[in-house]
């Protein structure tokens, strides 16, 4: 099977890598990829938005399966113009329609569906420029802290905790005034919900879906957790306080109720569902829903996933999700994301990167790197390398990660050195 990913980041890299082991993957194209996903696979110069190029990328290369590894082209509706062309309709298009991924592309339009449908969330209202002083008043009394999110796409960035009232108002006529673009053009004012946050990823034909191994990112550049929300700095897999009887809540209270809210509106929902979720009292809550899988949480996913990926994309697409039932490797990973400096902020590219080859049992996964024309590795992002470990245990892996965390070299390099650390301190 020919198989066309669209993106360039580390979860890429890591769906790369993860595909191209897959007997069932005859040649792999990714557009654009980064210098990690060419080892792979051939990189394509096709913007992921650009849809009539990627159509006719397909028709010429006769690939059979398109996977969209970022949110943006599955938002802007890539899998219903896959079915509008006639030449294209019989591509398997792994992600839902438009009409599904409103899910993540609009969080006021998740939290009325969350609910009339009685999934367990924050209690919430949302504000716009025209509602702006309405908003000041109403945040002005909420209980502290509390929470503001742009309702649209705003790369990891768009949530904001603020801690006093005065920080509060100036953050919603921030955000209202355009501070997040035409994302920020609604704003969600969310109760802050006290407790333990995980992420749970499901594979979802229509009808039936298979739950992946379970992860916990950190989104704060600073230690500690402090600082503004990123893409995400580290994350590890499995999850020490995420149990059988937690995740049969969040399969009966969270994931059926989900398929069957969206069934009752005819939304049909094939891809990967991401939830973020948090443990508050024994009991899930939704904090978001994503409409595709994580990054960087994919980067310890995928190594902890022993089932074939293209399989289970195959399963996903024909409606034969039953037929499968995900395998994990039971060992204990960990990823740690190397940045730039000045990120989630401004920052500079191009960068030289040296020490890649002396890394030693872990895996890289690049998320903002390219190649200059001498053939030298460049940063090309804020986060530029994931390194992954499998252990036994986290602080073996962690060990890992950070032992070739400190060889790897390019000017302006930061990353958080306590990642996993809060839940190996409470056992």
């Amino acid at each position: 099977m020919k198989i066309l990913l669209l993106g360039g980041g580390g979860r890429e890299h890591a769906f790369s890598w993860k595909l191209s082991q897959s007997p069932l993957c005859t040649q792999l194209f990714i557009a654009p990829g980064n210098a990690g996903t060419q080892l792979h696979g051939t990189n394509v110069a096709l913007d992921p938005m650009n849809f009539e190029a990627v159509g006719r990328f397909v028709v010429q290369q006769d690939i059979q399966m398109v996977i969209p590894g970022p949110e943006a082209p599955l938002v802007a509706g890539i899998a219903d113009w896959f079915e509008q062309q006639p030449q294209l309709r019989h591509v398997h298009l792994i992600g839902p329609t438009a009409e599904a991924a409103r899910l993540e592309g609009s969080k006021a339009w998740a939290k009325t569906f969350m609910e009339e449908n009685g999934i367990p969330t924050a209690s919430s209202r949302v504000f716009t420029a025209d509602t702006v002083e309405e908003g000041v008043a109403y945040v002005r009394t909420h209980s502290l802290p509390v929470v503001l999110k742009a309702d649209g796409l705003a790369a990891g960035k768009g949530v904001v905790i603020c801690s006093t009232h005065e920080e509060a108002e100036e953050e919603l006529r921030a955000m209202l005034a355009g501070k997040f673009g035409q994302a920020s053009n609604r704003v969600v004012v969310e109760q802050f919900l006290q407790g333990r946050e995980f992420s749970v990823f499901v594979a979802i034909d229509g009808t039936h879906w298979s739950i992946l191994p379970v992860a916990k990112d950190y989104k704060r550049i600073g230690e500690g957790d402090t600082g503004p929300n990123t893409g995400g700095m580290g994350a590890i897999s499995p999850v020490p306080f995420v149990d059988s009887h937690l995740l049969l809540k969040v399969e009966e209270q969270i994931i059926r109720p989900t398929l069957v809210g969206l069934a009752d509106e005819d939304i049909l929902y094939k891809g990967f569902l991401f939830l973020g979720l948090i443990e508050v009292d024994g009991n899930p809550y939704v904090i978001e829903y994503n409409c595709r899988m994580g990054d960087p949480e994919t980067e310890v996913v995928f190594p902890r996933l022993d089932t074939d990926l293209v399989a289970l994309c195959h399963a996903i697409a024909t409606g034969s999700l039953a037929d499968i039932k995900a395998s994990y490797d039971l060992r204990e990973a960990a990823t740690v994301m190397l940045v730039s400096d000045g990120y989630p902020g401004s920052y500079e590219k191009g960068k030289v990167i040296e020490g890649l080859d002396e890394l030693s049992n872990c895996l890289v996964f690049h998320a903002g790197t390219c190649l200059d024309a001498q053939g030298h590795m460049r940063t090309n992002g804020g986060r530029v390398l994931a390194i992954t470990a499998l252990a036994e245990t986290f602080p073996q892996a962690l060990e890992i990660c950070y032992q070739n965390a400190e060889k790897v070299c390019f000017e302006g390099k930061y990353y958080r050195r306590d990642i996993g650390l809060d839940l190996i301190a409470r056992g």
